[in-house]
């Protein structure tokens, strides 16, 4: 009986392990679907220990037991193959520079808006010291933390204050070229969009976004982060200049959303072949994974990224000092979305429109 016992507990958990590896392919925006998009590097792990364990209780002669542990490889596998792009057995997407003659730093930090630790955000930006700074989460008592005593030389900024936790703050030392902020998907979500003139007098367009989280508290669909990610990502496409896309998306960059997003876009992601540069949440060891993301087009490489410390958020903030090298830009296989793939993405968007024409807010 007790052998019995254990053999169900040891099925039951390997089952557990694939129901959740498959739970993303189901077509559906529930967040409770969508929040399985995230813990890839820990449902490895688990279907690894599922697969160590069911071995405890293997009956060779059964031909059911070869049909389960053929499952659990497989699932063990795919869930590997996700996160492979971002270990250190993969190639770089964005090569490392070797000139750094026109570099740009940035900075961005999500900084729990309900953090009250001003000081540790403060001392952090300004020992970095970066061309451009961006907050989210932030609110009117934020700003003026951040803004007492900001270096001078930031006199270029888009402001926009908020108390829901979708303020953010952009600071410049370069100069902002007709600035503007819009609600794509919500009157109270806001992105910039802005141009931005490099030190070599060089024209950049950069997207600062932060979309909704499919969470019960938040949004229970991801349909409007969705949205978001791909009409910033057409709006990139368009774009006649070198694009940089920074923000918390609220999403990681293996998900299906995201992959699509950087194909649509036409950007690279710098962390592959880096490391996984997990930025949430810093309150917990074990649940992390990269939701803060710099999504480049190919005029950039990379001199340095860098997770840096607690600052009492829920989020790590990111340090990153691209080098901007046009002339090389042949040099990194910039992503090409195809026609199927540009219908996947309107299609995201006209789902949210469809959803909003139903459900006016």
């Amino acid at each position: 009986m007790k052998k019995s016992i254990l053999k169900n507990f040891l099925t039951f958990f390997g089952m557990l392990t694939i129901v959740l590896t498959l739970l993303p392919f189901v077509a559906a925006d529930y967040w409770w679907i969508r929040m399985f998009d995230f813990p890839h590097l820990q449902l490895t792990f688990l279907t690894l220990v599922a697969i160590v364990l069911y071995f405890i209780k293997f009956d060779f002669k059964e031909w059911r037991d070869y049909v389960f542990i053929t499952v659990l490889l497989i699932c063990s596998a795919y869930q590997f193959i996700k996160i492979y792009p971002y270990t250190a057995f993969s190639e770089f997407e964005v090569l490392d520079s070797k000139h750094h003659n026109h570099t740009l730093s940035l900075f961005t930090a999500n900084v729990f808006q309900e953090n009250k630790k001003y000081n540790l955000v403060k001392e952090m930006s300004e020992s970095l010291d970066a061309d451009i700074m961006l907050f989210t989460e932030t609110n009117r008592e934020w700003m003026n933390a951040i803004t007492t005593n900001l270096d001078a030389e930031y006199k270029n900024r888009k402001e926009i204050p908020l108390d829901n936790t979708y303020g953010m703050l952009l600071y410049s030392k370069l100069q902002l070229l007709n600035p503007e902020v819009r609600y794509l998907v919500s009157d109270s979500v806001p992105s910039i969009h802005t141009k931005v003139r490099l030190r070599n007098n060089d024209t950049i367009q950069l997207y600062a976004i932060h979309p909704t989280p499919p969470m019960p508290q938040e949004n229970p669909l991801s349909t409007d982060r969705d949205a978001e990610m791909m009409m910033i990502a057409k709006l990139a496409l368009d774009s006649k200049y070198p694009v940089i896309i920074i923000g918390d998306f609220n999403d990681v960059a293996w998900s299906q959303t995201s992959k699509l997003f950087q194909k649509i876009s036409r950007t690279l992601d710098l962390r592959k072949g880096r490391g996984l540069y997990n930025t949430f949440s810093a309150k917990s060891h074990l649940m992390r994974w990269p939701l803060d993301h710099i999504f480049i087009s190919s005029d950039f490489k990379l001199t340095k990224v860098q997770r840096c410390e607690d600052i009492n958020s829920d989020h790590f903030p990111l340090h990153t000092i691209l080098s901007y090298e046009p002339e090389d830009l042949d040099s990194q296989r910039q992503p090409f979305p195809s026609d199927k793939e540009l219908k996947r993405a309107q299609d995201q968007i006209d789902h949210y429109e469809n959803e909003l024409k139903l459900n006016p807010r």
